[in-house]
């Protein structure tokens, strides 16, 4: 299963007029965490697609708002960093 299909079973969409949005949210995060973060993600871990897919979760659902980033995403987020090497978080 692909992190479109795992993002949108868990946001419970079944269409497919967000894709392009849902895409481009999963792929940023990709981005973000290899490029800002060092995160070297490995396409056939399961832990860090679900991390991806969590993480672009938490985007999608908190996109106007100001909260701070939950505590279970900040701390899988640092353990990936620990775990994978990278820059400072």
């Amino acid at each position: 299963m692909d992190a479109l299909e795992l993002l949108k079973a868990r946001l419970g969409i079944s269409a497919s007029t967000r894709d392009t949005y849902l895409n481009a949210l999963i792929e940023s995060v990709k981005k973000e965490l290899t490029e800002e973060k060092g995160i070297e993600l490995d396409g056939e871990n399961m832990a860090h697609e679900m991390f991806v897919v969590d993480y672009a979760t938490w985007r999608y659902q908190s996109r106007d708002s100001t909260e701070d980033m939950p505590q279970h995403i900040k701390w899988r987020l640092k353990n990936l960093f620990l775990h994978d090497g990278g820059k400072d978080v």
